[in-house]
């Protein structure tokens, strides 16, 4: 074999090497997005989410897990929105206080979203303080991207929209809520 052929042959050999390393990198970034998702969608024995989501605000962390088997194509479509970066700096638009503070409008109206409406996954979820739950228009399958967070015990929405998380710290840091604060992030962890 002349040193030519030789060059090309460990020149080959290099460049599969890289290409299947690269090949195993993609995969394991996959499989620790794949993790996160999954633990998304598992509940312990209160019906929470191991993972969790935090809202990052001026004000502090709002940290919520999920109710992956209540609402589990919410939870999905959130987890997605949150991995794309889609809720980072938007802003909370609607704050009403001993009601909900909104956000997830990418215009900031009320009117805007993702694009992909969601079927509505009423479920027994009570809402308490802390209730993490979708926005919509009158139609019940006309949720989006919005969301809200229950201020106060809201009875009067119980069944009625799609609950799929609850804030489980952070909490003392609703009130301090005002209209058009900025989601600085929101980002998905596995805890």
């Amino acid at each position: 074999m002349s040193k030519f052929n030789r060059f090309l042959a460990a020149l080959s050999l290099l460049s599969l090497t890289l290409l299947g390393g690269m090949a195993c990198t993609k995969k394991e970034s996959t499989t620790e997005s794949e993790q996160v998702l999954s633990n998304a969608l598992t509940a312990d024995s209160n019906g929470l989410s191991v993972a969790r989501a935090t809202i990052k605000t001026v004000h502090g962390n709002i940290v919520f897990k999920f109710y992956p088997t209540k609402a589990p194509n919410t939870v999905n479509r959130i987890v997605e929105l949150i991995k794309s970066g889609f809720y980072d700096g938007l802003t909370f638009h609607r704050v009403v206080p001993n009601f909900v503070a909104q956000g997830g409008d990418p215009t900031g109206t009320g009117t805007g979203g993702s694009g992909k409406k969601l079927k509505a996954e009423f479920n027994d979820i009570q809402h308490i303080r802390g209730t993490v739950a979708m926005a919509r228009a009158s139609e019940p399958d006309s949720a989006d991207s919005q969301f809200y967070l229950a201020l106060t015990t809201l009875p009067h929405l119980d069944g009625n929209y799609t609950v799929f998380g609850q804030v489980v710290e952070g909490l003392e840091l609703l009130d301090k809520i005002k209209v058009g604060d900025k989601m600085l992030s929101v980002v998905v962890e596995d805890k």
